[in-house]
């Protein structure tokens, strides 16, 4: 089992190593250097300009003195004027992938959210990620919406 803490400056560089993890399930017709570049983007907004207020959660999952996975959550408007947290970014080392990190990061999540009175934890994947839909569909997540694109 992989110990979760919270997010530390000298994690950087391991946690934007997992980043290219996240491109996985994105519409084929993306273009994947812009993915990438995206993904990374991600990771750097959430680690290099954390909220000062309190309302956002880092953490990383280490196991065997290693980085093995990450979470950014936040709290964040629903359009319907519900607060959730929400999950930016989840990610979690191939190698780590079927040995409960993924797990944990989400249960650290959901404790979070529930001292903060938080009643539901939204995020998104990608419609071909299936593993991931999986993955949350077993933890109880719902599909609530879904992004429909036309390709000109």
């Amino acid at each position: 089992m992989a110990r979760i803490r919270p997010y530390a400056p000298p994690d950087r560089d391991a946690v934007l190593a997992l980043a290219p993890r996240l491109t996985q399930g994105v519409a084929p017709w993306r273009d994947p250097d812009a993915v990438h570049a995206a993904a990374l983007e991600w990771v750097r907004g959430s680690i290099d300009a954390p909220s000062a207020d309190g309302d956002q959660l880092l953490l990383v999952a280490e196991r065997d003195e290693r980085i093995v996975g990450f979470v950014d959550a936040a709290e964040r408007r629903h359009w319907s004027g519900a607060l959730d947290v929400y999950v930016g970014e989840l990610v979690v080392e191939r190698t780590a992938e079927g040995r409960g990190v993924g797990r944990g990061l989400v249960d650290a999540v959901r404790d979070w959210a529930g001292r903060r009175g938080i009643a539901a934890i939204t995020l998104e994947t990608g419609a071909a990620n299936e593993p991931a839909r999986a993955f949350y569909a077993a933890l109880g997540f719902a599909e609530e919406s879904v992004r429909l694109t036309l390709r000109l």
